[in-house]
């Protein structure tokens, strides 16, 4: 998927509570909405919504149907959104990293929440191969971003509002819809009845990378140990892509009948259960008889490749 954006004139920007409030009654009737705020102050103990922008139409490349709501200071205004729609449970929500906007936007109140961060999260990095999964990562890989989108961390307590920020609002959530929708088509791919499965495809794929795999993750192991090596040899703590780090493992132990001791002579209680190891089985011999055992049994499954009359693991 390739999308190319050209942003609407002139700017969907309403600033009228009567207005903002007339159009807010319109979106209460959607049933989708993809969503996004700006927030004034974000990094002090007191952040002020200063933006909330909306888009119904997913097809909108242009920012058109985009409304962007200048609510800075306007605590009703932005009651009165949670209200009609927030708290909606008929209209679905879209954010990116909604824990986030749902601060400002009616936190636990809020119905029908979607939040692309959370979907992308279960998507694993070979459907979704990036470096990481912010929105804006995510639509760079679908089109080219405009100047404006670093307008992220501009300040947005400060009015007027330039024109570079009011354009980043107004493609915000024209990527949200489009990075949403993306993500949609791949969820398919996860989300297969196994019943259903060709299992007959699934084998020969698996069998194609499988030794390739097992190559790579002995060479990746292989690379790490000699950088580490090399790193600490020469005294470099790192380069243009790499860092090294350490850090401390304390580990403390007891003997186990001197924990006993201590625990009887302060009269604790240790009524927690301990598993029992291999190890320690075979030290109780017949004891373990006498023991009010709870056993847990769990089925693990192995996949093995079949070669001749030998199994090989992967």
């Amino acid at each position: 998927m390739t999308i190319t954006l050209q942003l609407s004139e002139p700017m969907p920007y309403f600033t009228e509570a009567e207005q903002i409030k007339i159009l807010i009654g319109e979106y209460a009737s959607k049933r989708i909405l993809w969503l996004d705020t700006e927030v004034a102050d974000y990094q002090t103990r007191k952040p002020r919504i200063s933006l909330i922008q909306v888009l119904d139409d997913p097809e909108d490349l242009t920012g058109d149907r985009v409304s962007v709501f200048d609510v800075l200071n306007q605590p009703d205004l932005v009651a009165y959104f949670i209200d009609r729609i927030m708290v909606n449970p008929a209209i679905e929500k879209v954010f990116h990293n909604a824990k986030y906007d749902l601060k400002f936007l009616g936190k636990t109140q809020a119905q029908n929440v979607t939040c692309t961060l959370e979907i992308a999260k279960k998507i694993p990095y070979y459907l979704l191969p990036l470096p990481n999964i912010q929105l804006k990562t995510i639509a760079a890989s679908l089109g080219n971003l405009p100047p404006s989108y670093n307008e992220q961390a501009s300040d947005w307590g400060k009015r007027p509002l330039r024109t570079e920020q009011l354009h980043y609002a107004q493609i915000d959530p024209v990527y949200l819809a489009q990075v949403h929708r993306h993500l949609l088509q791949i969820l398919p791919k996860l989300n297969r009845d196994p019943a259903n499965e060709n299992l007959t495809a699934l084998t020969n794929r698996y069998l194609e990378i499988a030794q390739e795999y097992k190559l790579l993750e002995t060479e990746i192991n292989h690379l790490q140990d000699r950088i580490k090596q090399a790193m600490q040899a020469q005294n470099v703590s790192e380069n243009e892509y790499l860092k090294l780090t350490s850090y401390q493992r304390n580990t403390k132990k007891v003997d186990f009948d001197t924990l006993a001791e201590v625990a009887r002579s302060q009269e604790m209680k240790l009524s927690f259960p301990i598993s029992l190891t291999q190890q320690l089985q075979k030290q109780l011999g017949n004891l373990i008889k006498q023991l009010p055992l709870e056993e847990e049994q769990t089925t693990i499954w192995r996949l093995t490749v079949k070669d001749d009359d030998d199994e090989i693991d992967f």
